[in-house]
């Protein structure tokens, strides 16, 4: 063969190293992108500032935002090193009263896990959610007659109320009282949607007569067998705060709960080292307006803005626009259908996603 009939080989060498260099060098500049989640996790006050959600509560932020107090009367904060007891005033409102009407039905007092980062925004670690102020987590431990020391809440290990292999609650461990705890987070209207394992749901569907009604707000989803998840709606002054799909009008109990006692929900995750939202959204992912809630002045002290039952500092919340509702994020273009997640739909960022799945 002649070597010199072959064609120059140097053209395609440069134009291939340039590619790499270009490859390079963009994946350097996402690299250097501060990730979303450092940002917020950074900041340890929120500003003073009318409250108003912005985005989805799976990517999105929040401004005005207060703290609940660390004790309470019929509440104590867990985990307080995490600093996640932050939420709109209506969120942190909603458990103080959820906190005192559970205790007058029967229950010691709430055990408060986690809410919301001071200005909310995607988390280090943990949820995908809990970015914009309207959602809690609610141990299902009842509070202990003594107070928990600080080092108590930092050790202290909630309740498993599920068996990991059959899925099903413990009946040894469930009582009437997480019933009616269930059931009045329910009946408060501004809850949209509680958060369980599917074995609690299905506790609830086997043992509960009478008044069903509240049952559609029982939604059920992977994990949640220590705590409940309690979601509120958009709330006024906050025309950027994207909802969520309403729930199905009936009690939840029939096949798309029998979903998750099949085999198909608990198949291992095919690809378990792919990164979550959380850990690839940068600012540019969220709403416009996380950058204003980011860069805004601190709140003077963590006093000025712990809620004392509407006397923060920060509990100023933003007269409603009605020019502009908030949007709702239908089902239709959701990672998994509203039917089966409580969590979807998150918005996309180019990221995979779950499959969709029946049963919620």
């Amino acid at each position: 063969m002649n070597l010199r009939s072959l064609p120059d080989r140097k053209p395609f060498l440069t134009a291939a190293l340039a590619l790499v260099t270009l490859a390079a060098l963009a994946a350097a500049a996402i690299s250097a992108e501060p990730r979303a989640k450092d940002l917020f996790g950074a900041k340890k006050l929120p500003a003073v500032v009318p409250a108003q959600s912005f985005g989805f509560y799976s990517k999105g932020c929040f401004a005005g935002g207060v703290a609940l107090p660390m004790d309470g009367p019929t509440w104590e904060v867990m985990r307080p090193s995490r600093n996640r007891r932050w939420g709109h005033p209506a969120m942190i409102a909603l458990i103080e009263k959820l906190s005192r009407d559970a205790a007058a039905d029967g229950w010691p007092g709430l055990l408060v896990g986690d809410v919301s980062q001071p200005r909310g925004g995607p988390m280090m670690t943990g949820h995908a959610s809990h970015q914009i102020g309207l959602d809690a987590d609610i141990w299902l431990t009842p509070m202990p007659k003594r107070p928990l020391t600080m080092a108590q809440r930092e050790s202290m290990s909630a309740t498993l109320m599920v068996d990991e292999k059959t899925h099903l609650v413990k009946d040894a461990l469930w009582t009437p009282a997480h019933t009616r705890l269930l059931k009045r987070a329910a009946s408060y209207p501004e809850v949209e949607r509680i958060l369980v394992n599917p074995g609690i749901k299905k506790k609830l569907c086997d043992t509960v007569t009478g008044d069903r009604s509240w049952l559609r707000k029982i939604r059920p989803f992977w994990g949640h067998d220590y705590h409940f998840h309690m979601r509120i709606g958009c709330q006024p002054g906050s025309p950027g705060c994207k909802g969520q799909e309403a729930t199905p009008a009936d009690d939840g109990c029939g096949k798309p709960l029998a979903w998750w006692f099949t085999e198909e929900p608990w198949r291992p995750n095919k690809n378990p080292d792919a990164p979550k939202a959380r850990d690839l959204m940068t600012m540019a992912n969220l709403p416009k307006e996380c950058q204003a809630v980011l860069a805004a002045t601190d709140a003077p002290s963590l006093a000025a803005v712990t809620y004392q039952g509407g006397t923060a500092a920060a509990v100023a919340v933003a007269e409603p626009q009605p020019s502009e509702p908030a949007e709702t994020i239908s089902s239709g273009n959701a990672a998994m259908p509203a039917a089966a997640s409580a969590f979807a739909p998150t918005p996309k960022i180019g990221i995979p996603l779950p499959r969709p799945r029946p049963g919620n």
